[in-house]
């Protein structure tokens, strides 16, 4: 019987048939929502594999879809690591799917960065802005603020992740809630925003759409800047990023160790790897803001967007964000759908 891969009703790889060899076992670690469009974890899981020989096959999960599996799984665990939108970091923790692992380095990682207890850290955080392809637009002046978007011109090409489950999506949801004059209770102005956005029939897709940006699919995407500079910079696609006039938010991303995992050596040694000065120069190389900040050269630096521009993004705070995202998804899926 040959070996075959399945996606149970989790959302889970299950791969059933012989077992792998031992060797093949011992140098393997499965990662939760890893996905290789997605600030450039493509070229990471290659690292990883050519600096530290552990596999780490790729996997296109989002942060919401990722904490649902740990949780159908706790009990007999798939992953050994796993990515996570930094507000769903202490909602994992909470769940009882994260084991404690303070990884080499962890003592630069800034204290508002990562769990006290060692159950999750940031390596990395982008801003989220309007991911812009300027020849899809065709003629119309690219988007300069959130109001913008509910112009009848935009009509049809403007897309967003699902905030019911992707932490993008949230995070969007928040920022514009934020810009507006809510808070982290207050989620009305970014509820009715949304609300209203509907009339100009958004693209809402549940994945990464980064393709679907460079291909003219999706004209205006609510996403990153490391996206957004990957397109243009690494791509030459002809799209830029805008921090939209009314402001925006900063969000860490982190990663942790799932409890119990199959392969939990192996695990610590992925966990290391993100935060070495390699790992750390990676994302940097991708235009994300590595958690070392010393690992981001000028010249990378030169590509973003001026800092005065980056002075109307202020960072997300983590724990209010966990504590408002179930709402905001059950908002979102009650009132708006």
């Amino acid at each position: 019987m040959k070996r075959r891969t399945f996606v149970n009703a989790a959302g889970a790889a299950v791969v059933v048939g012989p077992a792998l060899p031992a060797r093949a076992q011992a140098s393997r670690a499965i990662c939760y929502n890893c996905p290789p469009e997605w600030a450039d974890w493509g070229g990471m899981l290659k690292l990883v594999g050519q600096s530290t020989g552990i596999v780490v096959p790729p996997d296109n999960k989002n942060s919401g879809q990722s904490l649902a599996a740990l949780i159908a799984e706790r009990a007999k665990p798939v992953a050994d690591v796993v990515y996570l939108g930094g507000q769903v970091g202490p909602q994992a923790r909470a769940a009882d799917v994260l084991a404690p692992y303070k990884p080499a380095r962890w003592d630069q990682i800034p204290a508002g960065m990562k769990d006290p207890d060692g159950y999750w850290f940031t390596i990395h955080s982008g801003t989220l802005g309007l991911f812009v392809n300027r020849a899809a637009l065709r003629g119309k002046p690219v988007p300069a603020s959130w109001a913008d978007l509910l112009k009848p011109d935009y009509r049809g090409l403007v897309g967003y992740l699902n905030p019911a489950s992707a932490a993008v999506g949230q995070v969007g949801v928040i920022a514009v809630n934020l810009a507006l004059g809510g808070d982290y209770e207050n989620l009305g102005p970014g509820i009715d925003f949304f609300r209203r956005l509907q009339a100009n029939q958004p693209v809402v897709p549940t994945q990464t759409s980064y393709a679907r940006v460079l291909s003219g699919e999706i004209p205006i995407l609510l996403d990153y800047d490391f996206n957004a500079y990957r397109g243009k910079y690494a791509d030459k696609a002809p799209v830029e990023f805008v921090i939209p006039r009314e402001g925006t938010q900063q969000l860490p991303y982190v990663m942790g160790l799932v409890a119990r995992g199959p392969n939990p050596d192996n695990a610590r040694k992925v966990l290391d790897f993100v935060l070495s000065d390699q790992g750390q120069r990676h994302w940097a190389g991708a235009y994300l803001r590595p958690v070392l900040a010393s690992a981001m050269s000028d010249e990378v630096r030169s590509r973003f967007l001026p800092d005065a521009d980056y002075a109307r993004a202020r960072p997300l705070d983590v724990f209010k964000l966990a504590a408002a995202s179930r709402t905001i998804a059950d908002r979102y899926q009650k009132e708006i759908g």
